[in-house]
């Protein structure tokens, strides 16, 4: 039996192999070890050195650092992965492939995955990677005015909600709050605004879960008294302050220390009443729903 063709990776190393051998110099022909490949080619000890910038590599991996450098990904490693196979995807080949795609979802992708690069705490490289995604959803041709109408706008919105666990419904409602008309133009500020608030939410909804993991103490189900004792205090950090800043709810959440949340936590169990339990799912949905309640509608 064949045996199965080779995968694409192992193909490229199969042709890059063939080509070596066939550029490496034969034994010479009394048996003494073959001239190195620099030397044949006249470069001496610098001969490694010219064929890389002669072949541009060295361009392309001090390009590819200096993105790394912008960009501060989360994850240097994958990000180089992923330049360069956009490199190799770039080629006349793919370029027709992609031609045939419509450009709205190849333009979504592209800024999903800017936005993506960076944390938000990392303020320049997350302003720097938004401000690129900008760029790349206005880049819709030459007979329209650079910008990006709501339309792209909100899509980018809502996959950016789905990237995380936040409860549908409540995602909804928050995209209602910050997203714009199809035919409006959206200006940067405001792109940036929505944005780095469903980031945020997506973070919160995160943080949620972990408070949920240390009520309920692993069973599955906490009790409704202290969830409830939680949320109120959680609520009351929220309540104060100008949260026109999304960053600034989560600051609002890390004062929620140890030693606050224990005492909330221990007047409830003080109060010697049956009580039900309440389900993580619940919990999720009435912690989002503080959040979203003090997010600032777009004008």
């Amino acid at each position: 039996m064949a045996g199965a063709p080779p995968s694409p990776p192992a193909a490229k190393m199969a042709a890059y192999e063939k080509r070596r051998a066939a550029a490496t110099p034969a034994p010479a022909a009394g048996g003494g070890p073959a001239e190195p490949l620099g030397a044949a080619a006249g470069g001496g000890p610098g001969g490694e050195a010219e064929f890389l910038l002669r072949s541009g590599v060295t361009a392309m991996v001090r390009e590819a650092l200096l993105k790394v450098l912008e960009a501060r990904p989360e994850e240097p490693v994958s990000f180089l992965a992923d330049y360069f196979e956009r490199l190799v995807l770039g080629g006349p080949g793919a370029a027709e492939a992609a031609a045939e795609l419509p450009a709205p979802p190849q333009r979504l992708a592209r800024a999903l995955w800017y936005v993506r690069l960076a944390h938000h705490s990392h303020r320049t490289a997350f302003n720097n990677n938004i401000s690129t995604a900008y760029e790349v959803l206005g880049a819709s041709g030459r007979r329209r005015r650079p910008g990006v109408d709501g339309r792209l706008y909100s899509e980018l919105l809502r996959r950016i909600c789905q990237l995380g666990a936040a409860p549908q419904e409540l995602s909804g409602a928050l995209l209602r709050r910050v997203q714009c008309r199809d035919h409006e133009a959206v200006p940067f500020d405001v792109f940036r605004y929505g944005v780095l608030t469903c980031f945020v939410l997506l973070e919160f909804v995160a943080k949620a879960h972990a408070l949920y993991d240390v009520l309920d103490g692993g069973t599955g189900a906490a009790d409704k008294r202290v969830c409830q004792a939680v949320l109120r205090t959680l609520e009351e950090a929220l309540g104060g302050g100008d949260f026109s800043v999304p960053v600034r709810y989560l600051e609002a959440g890390s004062k929620l220390g140890p030693d606050c949340l224990a005492l909330a936590m221990d007047r409830a169990l003080q109060e010697r009443k049956l009580s039900a339990s309440m389900s993580r799912e619940e919990f999720l949905k009435k912690a989002t729903a503080l959040f979203v309640a003090k997010v600032k509608p777009v004008d």
